[in-house]
């Protein structure tokens, strides 16, 4: 499994996507904040090779993924190119083959609120909410659209309270779990625009 980062069974992994163009400290801010809310042992940052979602190309893997190791510097969190190795496009398939190489392994579907939002427009987003918990954390303005979203609705049910957040990777699918957090407004598009990338 060379290449590929290092998990027991038993163990909780965050899974956070994204195409990380560029990574900045509102990745970090989150990540360690879904270390301590959802309970978790690992963080894993997919630096993924595009967004099936955007139609611009993000810069190239390598540059990301160095920028991406340069930000996130800490010892329960790996930065890693496992989509590319697994030659997987969409998250579905990247959780099904991660399920496959790493049985016992119980997995945690990380984002922020404005992607819940638009979730609905995923590549089988019902099998995903039916296969693996996932934490939501909260990102300034996207809060009110996360909650009143299509998958937020249809799967109010799974919805632990907020006191529970820190069992989700225990929980069996569907479960989900929405935090409030006082997160960093950096975004990457805006570093972008700035010209700062």
């Amino acid at each position: 499994m060379r290449g590929f980062p290092v998990a027991k069974a038993g163990q909780v992994i965050g899974l956070l996507g994204g195409s990380f163009d560029p990574p900045h400290a509102g990745h970090v801010h989150i990540t360690k904040a879904a270390l301590k809310r959802f309970g978790l042992d690992h963080v894993w940052w997919l630096v993924s090779p595009g967004n099936p979602l955007k139609a611009d190309g993000p810069a190239p893997l390598m540059q990301r993924m160095k920028a991406a190791r340069a930000m996130m510097r800490h010892p329960r969190v790996r930065v890693t190119d496992v989509e590319a190795r697994l030659g997987t496009r969409y998250t579905a398939q990247t959780l099904a083959a991660l399920r496959m190489r790493y049985p016992g392994v119980r997995f945690v579907w990380l984002m922020g609120a404005d992607n819940l939002a638009q979730f609905h427009r995923w590549q089988d987003w019902r099998w995903i909410m039916e296969t693996v918990p996932i934490g939501v954390l909260a990102r300034p303005g996207d809060r009110i659209s996360a909650r009143v979203s299509k998958a937020a609705r249809v799967y109010a049910r799974a919805k632990l309270p907020k006191q529970a957040a820190h069992v989700l990777g225990r929980k069996a699918a569907p479960a989900w779990s929405f935090v409030n957090l006082p997160l960093s407004d950096q975004s990457s598009t805006a570093i972008r625009a700035r010209g700062e990338w």
